[in-house]
């Protein structure tokens, strides 16, 4: 097992037997943890970007039976930000030093293509990196929101076993979100996707084929969150997701996609104190503190016990900057787009 990390570490090369057995074996998680931070501090440096979150609607179409904010979750107390609001976070996110702003939301059909493309021109003037994270669209939305100046893109795929997937996102075409993440590559933007795991009925051979697509696509950007069950969901009453499994799912995506951004999820710390930290140290780069404010901070229930909901976005700011000088790290100051090899 050891020799194999060797082996991922200098050639960023794994067969899916290989990346299953490495997934499930917990004998091999701090090796695999410190292979994946060496990797990560040779190819994208010590810096860890800190994106500013807005979740800027809670609103959604779709029914993702592991989400909170599922169109029949009723107990969910709905909003919506206005263009104004939305950009005014972001120019208070830009005073707090964040470079780049991730505007996320339920699938909320309301934000149009023109609408949302307005709103992202208002964000280029204030010198922000763009991400838009708001589900699944036509190219041509797509095409709007590039041209407009978006820079990045998350779609998770959650699972690229598509009998899970279409198990648990009922009404949604497996194909149909791969065709999303094609387009978003082919349109030019920085492409974020992602795996949640503890699925029911998702495999450890499941997770590798997750592994191999994100390497196939040539992600930009790869978050891992375990599953934390919502009991306002039909996966109210399932086994929640391992965080240590996931952490060594972390550290392979850095060994096998070395230069790709991979954030410190807050699930990760919502499940274990100090989580993002020692994700930080399994290969992760990037931490999204969320500065949306009020009551939307905390309605933006994905899942129960969420870190962080009760606290500001400056006191965020201030008290993630401490955490990574303490780990002997510092707070990139540039947009982090990703850096590719030299040919």
């Amino acid at each position: 097992m050891e020799a194999c990390v060797k082996r991922a570490e200098a050639s960023h090369v794994l067969t899916p037997e290989e990346i299953t057995a490495l997934l499930g074996a917990p004998e091999v998680e701090e090796c695999l943890a410190a292979a994946a931070d060496r990797v990560r501090h040779a190819f994208v440096g010590d810096g860890v970007h800190l994106r500013g979150l807005i979740e800027f609607s809670n609103i959604c179409r779709q029914n993702c039976m592991y989400c909170g904010l599922r169109r029949e979750n009723g107990k969910v107390e709905r909003y919506r930000l206005d263009a104004d609001t939305i950009v005014e976070l972001a120019h208070k996110a830009k005073g707090y030093g964040y470079q780049t702003v991730v505007l996320q939301s339920g699938e909320d059909l309301y934000f149009t293509a023109e609408r949302l493309a307005a709103i992202v021109r208002r964000l280029k003037e204030l010198d922000l990196a763009v991400t838009l994270s708001v589900g699944e669209r036509s190219y041509e939305e797509y095409a709007l929101w590039r041209t407009a100046g978006a820079d990045r893109y998350l779609l998770r795929i959650e699972t690229t076993d598509e009998a899970v997937y279409e198990r648990w996102d009922p009404g949604m075409d497996y194909a149909n979100r791969v065709r999303c993440l094609r387009d978003l590559r082919a349109l030019g933007y920085e492409v974020g996707t992602g795996t949640l795991v503890g699925l029911p009925g998702q495999s450890l051979a499941s997770i590798a084929a997750d592994i191999l697509f994100y390497q196939q696509l040539d992600a930009d950007m790869v978050g891992i969150g375990p599953l934390i069950p919502n009991p306002d969901t039909p996966l109210g009453t399932a086994v929640p997701g391992d965080f240590h499994m996931t952490r060594r799912m972390v550290a392979l995506l850095r060994l096998l996609l070395p230069e790709a951004n991979i954030p410190a999820t807050t699930a990760m710390e919502t499940m274990v104190p100090h989580g993002r930290e020692l994700i930080l140290a399994s290969g992760a780069n990037v931490v999204m503190p969320n500065v949306t404010e009020g009551d939307p901070r905390r309605n933006y229930a994905l899942y129960p016990g969420k870190v962080c909901v009760a606290d500001t976005p400056a006191a965020c700011r201030s008290c993630m900057s401490g955490r990574i000088r303490a780990m002997g790290r510092f707070v990139a100051k540039d947009k982090g787009f990703r850096r590719h090899r030299q040919s």
